[in-house]
């Protein structure tokens, strides 16, 4: 009997972000809404900005990048990010930890 696969996890919580890409240092603040603004150091081009997005919302999250992916905004500053496995309320938390973190 061939081995089975795990089920793919049924949440997938989508959230808003502005990003400020050219930053001076990396960084989450909340925003109104539910929306939240990061800052990457990372230059919008060839991708370099998407890509750092991706790497600072898995580190604030917990998670790998492979359960992160860019659902909309691909080219312009406020994007839609999908995660996977991860309920809207734990997201929200983790992210408002990080918040708090990065304004220290």
């Amino acid at each position: 009997m061939p081995p089975r696969a795990h089920p793919k996890p049924e949440v997938e919580a989508p959230i808003r972000v502005r990003v400020q890409p050219r930053a001076s240092r990396e960084g989450i603040d909340g925003g109104p809404a539910g929306s939240w603004r990061l800052r990457v150091t990372a230059a919008p081009v060839d991708g370099e900005a998407n890509r750092a997005v991706i790497a600072l919302l898995a580190r604030a999250l917990g998670v790998r990048r492979a359960e992160l992916g860019l659902v909309g905004g691909a080219r312009g500053r406020d994007k839609l990010v999908r995660v996977d496995g991860m309920p809207a309320d734990e997201i929200a938390r983790r992210l408002a930890e990080a918040s708090a973190e990065s304004g220290r």
